[in-house]
Order: structure tokens, then C-alpha cells, then sequence
């Protein structure tokens, strides 16, 4: 009984102690208290009912409006919590992620991380570009007279030309469904989401990139040693058998890695094999410049006669919509089967590290995926777009529309071949095989090239990034059943703690940037198709936005508009010094960074001393 009391009184104590704090001191406090979540519930309530007291006993009496938006305010912060809770018991791979990490590792881990981090993205681009853009062209939309055969699915062609997913169906005019109301203008609509939500992405990767880098690059764990891993880390609030076992799991496999970074041994090679080891390596890199030479020039040629397919005419027949299909077959075969045989280029290599095998590896598939990217861009800015056709915008939403499908398909046929099949092989053919690893390297820059396609096609197909998640989404949980299934964790266990942070960089360099370059020159250098889409009449899409600040320029509200447009956006002088400032905070900021990481070694220093 007097136990009892006691830890009434000690709760008692802790609720008054609370109920003084501010309001982000109260909830930090909370969240610190080494106690379950249902118990720090039933902490939070007393504490706001204890505050409800006081302000009572204060004689204070606010007035029923006041009392209304206090409680309206209490019941929107216990909703939001309440949401927040069960969106993240909603989160279909929360639980997914933390048996990867178990299982195989952090390596394995970054790419599903990455993967997830992805399909968030493409959900905003979607939602985006379907609120601002095709929701106002459903208002204005013609009927559909094409009939649907469902090898559009595939094709692109067909029934969808006349659908909101291409460029040309969207209408030049202001849309106004009421006389003398509000109207909008499709044309600053369209350019204006496109190019806001580049900004948008540029900050987002640029900032996710610092964030990473900050977390991984300049990593405090360096200097503070592994004790605190094996002593403090366990977490005493898990009480499920199958959650205990995880977190041990997870717990080994981090030491593991830690191990493996602090035993690293060093090979000292004689000059001889030092030169072999040498000559192996132009060998291979030699090899894998020559077989991505190869594969962009017979994409060119590919792609050279999928226009005259084009160009023959616009027939429906089976034979027509499948022979479109030969380009994009042909550049995704390309892309499955040689990162494959770099791999085995790496193997032949026998690098020191797995981390230098995989970075090796991504650094050459990188070179062939993006020149790919490369050529095709080529083809459709200074070819498809000089052509006689009647809308090239949509020849090109057409293209990356079947380039984007295929790719997601032999994705999935990578995971059957690539693993499945390796399986069998391994473990009933040759059993010295055993089951395949997780190739990091090829499954990251399949989904980085899968990326770049979709943010060239969101000006030719707005709706582009939707179809892009329903991909990643099914692409999440069929490399996850494959891993569990037909993988095996990696032999030599390493921490990637720069992992994320290469990802992240190679999705902004070259990928994001390669993009912006070819919208730039779509936007200001190429002159619309004359029958179809939004900017059709104009001598460039970039020529809505001048005829609308001309506009402006009657209207004396608007002055600061045109400023703003002739004095910083069309200045180069403005963008030199920006970029000037960028450069000088950059260089700080790196100077802030070096000078900290020099005094954490030096107190790391006198901490042994």
C-alpha cells in the first residue's frame, strides 16, 4: 500500500511538474519519459486536465467562444495524433524495411529506402500535376470518339491520344464554365505547374541530399566508438517475442558491419600483380565503354525507323501498334541484359571491397543508361520535333510512355531470370553457386533510369508520374518477395553509411540536371506542333508567360510582376549573383563542417587520453 502511494505521489509530482512547462517543453518531456505509449497517453491527458484545473482555480472565466476554439484546438491535436498513429501502422512497409535491415543488412536496406523514397515523390508529382492541370481540362474536354481495343495498355496509341495523358488533347483557351466569372488560362496553368514543380524538386533533392550527407558523410559514430551500440541501444519497451527477435537480429547484423569497417585488412600486392590487377581493369572498362557505344547507336537506328512507323500513317491494325513496340523492347533488353555483364565484369575484377565492386558497377551501368537517355533525347528534340507530324509532343508522350511500361515489365522479368531462376540453378544444378545476392548496383539505376524517363515525359504526359507509382509500388513488394525468397544476405557484411547520399547525388547528377537541360531547350527553343496542345500558334511554349507580362504591363496593380520578370527572372547578372552567394555559402558552410570534424577528433582525442 505504501508502495502504491508513493508512485502516486511521484506521478502526482510529474503531472504538476508538466502542467508548469511551455507547451514544446511539455512535449518533449513526454516523448523522453521511459514508459509506453499507452501509459504516456494517460500522462497527457491528466497533464491537460490539469492545466484545465488550474485555470480554473485562477478564476479566470473566458468566454464561451474562447472555450470552443481551446477545445476545438485540444480535439484537433488528439485527431492528428490519432491520424499520425494510424497512418503509421497504415504504412505497408514500415514493417517490411525493418526485417530487410534484419536480414540482410543496411546495403540491401537503401535500396528498398531509396525505392520508398521514390514512389513518395511520384505521388506528389502526380497529385500536382492532376490538380492544377487535368482537373481544369475535364471541365473543357471533348468527347472521346476512338473505341478502346486494350492494346493501348501497351501501345500508348490508339484510344489515350484523345485522353487527358498527352500533351495534345489539352485546349489552348481560358476555361470558364460561367459568364463573366473567374476563367482560367490552361496555357500559364500548364507552364507554370511544370515549372514550379521543378523548382519544387530541385529543392527537395538538394536538401534531402544535405540532409543525408550531413547524417551519413560527416558521421558522428566515428569518433564515439561501437560501445554504445553493444551496451545502450536495446530498446526496453518491446515486449513482442517476434519484435525481440527482429531487434536482435537487426543489433547483430549492425555489429557485424561495424566489425567488418574496423577489421578491414589492408592487401599488399608485389609490383607484378599490382600491374595485372591494373591491366584487368582498363580490360574491363574498355569492354563496358564499347558495349555502351554500341547499344546507343543501335538505339539511334531504332529509334530512326520507329518515326517512319510514325510517318507511314495512323492506322490502328495490329501489325501497326506492335511494331511500336520494337524500340522500346529492344533499349530495355539492352538495359537488363549488359548491367548483367557488368556485374560479371566486376567479378572478374576481384575488388578489395563489395563496396568498390557496387560502386564500380553503378558507375558503368550509370554511363550506359544515361547515354541512352542521351540519345533518345536527341532524337526526339531534333527529330521527331522537325518532323511533318501533326503533333509531335504526343509522339513523344507515346514513346516514353511505352519506354516507362516496358521497363517496369522486364523489371519483373529481371526479378524472375535474374534471382529466381539463378536459384534453382544454385541450389539444385551447380549447389557451389548457392542462392544469388541482391545486385544493389543494377537495381538502383534501373530505378533512377525509370525516374529520368518520367520527369522528361511530365511535359509530354502530365499524368506520367501516376503511372510511374502504380509501378514502383508493385516493383516494392515484388523485389521484396524475391529477396525473401530466392536471395541470400550478402558474405561479406559492410556498413553503407554513404549509400543513400550516392543515390540521392546520382538521381540529381546527371539525371535531374540532364532533365532540366532538355526541357530548357523543349521550353524556349522548340517551336509547338500549330494543331494541338496548350501552346499550339506560339513560336515557343516559353512565349505564353512574354505575351502574358505584356499583358500586365496595361494593368498598374501588376508593375511589380514586370519588374520582377524584366529586372531578375530575364537578368543574367541577377543569376550570377545568386550563384556567386551559393558558391561563397557552399564554401562556408564546408568550412563550418571541416572545422567541426577537426574539433570532434581532438575531444575524441583527449576523451582516450
Amino acid at each position: 500500500k505504501f508502495c502504491f502511494l508513493h508512485g502516486f505521489d511521484v506521478e502526482e509530482d510529474l503531472v504538476g511538474s508538466l502542467a508548469s512547462m511551455s507547451i514544446n517543453e511539455r512535449i518533449k518531456a513526454i516523448q523522453k519519459l521511459p514508459e509506453t505509449m499507452r501509459k504516456r497517453r494517460e500522462i497527457r491527458n491528466k497533464v491537460l486536465k490539469e492545466i484545465t484545473k488550474k485555470s480554473r482555480h485562477r478564476g479566470a472565466h473566458p468566454s464561451c467562444c474562447t472555450r470552443c476554439l481551446q477545445g476545438a484546438a485540444v480535439s484537433f491535436r488528439r485527431f492528428g495524433n490519432t491520424l499520425s498513429e494510424y497512418f503509421h501502422l497504415l504504412q505497408i512497409w514500415h514493417k517490411a524495411l525493418k526485417i530487410i535491415g534484419a536480414e540482410f543488412g543496411t546495403s540491401v536496406l537503401s535500396y528498398f529506402v531509396f525505392l520508398k523514397w521514390l514512389l513518395n515523390f511520384n505521388l506528389f508529382s502526380f497529385l500536382i500535376n492532376f490538380g492544377f492541370i487535368t482537373i481544369p481540362q475535364f471541365l473543357a474536354a471533348e468527347p472521346n470518339n476512338l473505341s478502346f481495343t486494350g492494346l493501348e495498355l501497351l501501345t500508348g496509341a490508339g484510344y489515350f491520344q484523345k485522353t487527358v495523358l498527352y500533351y495534345g488533347f489539352y485546349t489552348n483557351a481560358t476555361i470558364s464554365k460561367i459568364e463573366n466569372g473567374p476563367s482560367y488560362n490552361m496555357q500559364l496553368a500548364y507552364i507554370f505547374t511544370v515549372g514550379t514543380y521543378f523548382v519544387i524538386c530541385f529543392l527537395i533533392l538538394l536538401f534531402s541530399m544535405a540532409k543525408s550527407f550531413s547524417r551519413n558523410l560527416v558521421n558522428p559514430q566515428g569518433y564515439s566508438g561501437n560501445a554504445s551500440k553493444l551496451l545502450c541501444t536495446w530498446d526496453f519497451n518491446i515486449t513482442n517475442e517476434k519484435a525481440v527477435k527482429l531487434k536482435q537480429k537487426n543489433l547483430s547484423t549492425q555489429i557485424k558491419e561495424d566489425l567488418t569497417e574496423v577489421n578491414k585488412e589492408v592487401l599488399d600486392f608485389s609490383v607484378m600483380e599490382r600491374v595485372l590487377r591494373i591491366a584487368i581493369h582498363l580490360l574491363a572498362w574498355v569492354a563496358s565503354l564499347g558495349t555502351a557505344a554500341a547499344a546507343c547507336t543501335a538505339v539511334y537506328f531504332l529509334s530512326v525507323n520507329n518515326l517512319e512507323l510514325f510517318m507511314k500513317g495512323h492506322r490502328n491494325d495490329l501489325e501497326g501498334q506492335a511494331a511500336m513496340l520494337v524500340l522500346p523492347v529492344i533499349a530495355s533488353l539492352l538495359n537488363t541484359l549488359i548491367p548483367f555483364f557488368f556485374s560479371w565484369l566486376g567479378h572478374l575484377e576481384r575488388f578489395q571491397t563489395p563496396g568498390q565492386h557496387i560502386y564500380v558497377t553503378i558507375a558503368r551501368i550509370i554511363i550506359l543508361k544515361m547515354s541512352v537517355v542521351g540519345i533518345l533525347s536527341y532524337y526526339w528534340l531534333n527529330i521527331v520535333a522537325t518532323s511533318e507530324s501533326q503533333c509531335w509532343e504526343t509522339l513523344v508522350g507515346q514513346d516514353i510512355y511505352r519506354l516507362v511500361l516496358v521497363d517496369f515489365i522486364f523489371c519483373l522479368l529481371g526479378s524472375f531470370f535474374g534471382e529466381f531462376l539463378r536459384r534453382i540453378i544454385g541450389t539444385t544444378v551447380c549447389v557451389s553457386l548457392g542462392p544469388p545476392e541482391f545486385d544493389i548496383g543494377r537495381n538502383v539505376l534501373d530505378l533512377i533510369y525509370a525516374q529520368t524517363l518520367t520527369w522528361i515525359g511530365i511535359l509530354f504526359s502530365p499524368l506520367l508520374p501516376g503511372i510511374q507509382m502504380i509501378a514502383f509500388l508493385i516493383v516494392f513488394f515484388v523485389k521484396k518477395v524475391s529477396l525473401m525468397r530466392n536471395c541470400q544476405p550478402p558474405r561479406k557484411v559492410w556498413r553503407t553509411a554513404q549509400m543513400m547520399t550516392s543515390f540521392l547525388f546520382l538521381l540529381f547528377c546527371p539525371s535531374f540536371l540532364g532533365v532540366l537541360s532538355v526541357i530548357g531547350v523543349t521550353v524556349w527553343r522548340l517551336k509547338p506542333s500549330e494543331g494541338c496542345g496548350p501552346f499550339r500558334g506560339l513560336s515557343s511554349m516559353y512565349a505564353a508567360v512574354s505575351e502574358w507580362v505584356q499583358i500586365l504591363e496595361s494593368y498598374t496593380a501588376s508593375k511589380w510582376v514586370v519588374w520582377i520578370y524584366h529586372n531578375l527572372i530575364t537578368s543574367e547578372l541577377f543569376f550570377f549573383i545568386l550563384s556567386s552567394i551559393v558558391l561563397i555559402v557552399t564554401y562556408l558552410y564546408w568550412q563550418i563542417i571541416q572545422g567541426r570534424k577537426a574539433m570532434t577528433k581532438r575531444l575524441h582525442e583527449q576523451i582516450i587520453n
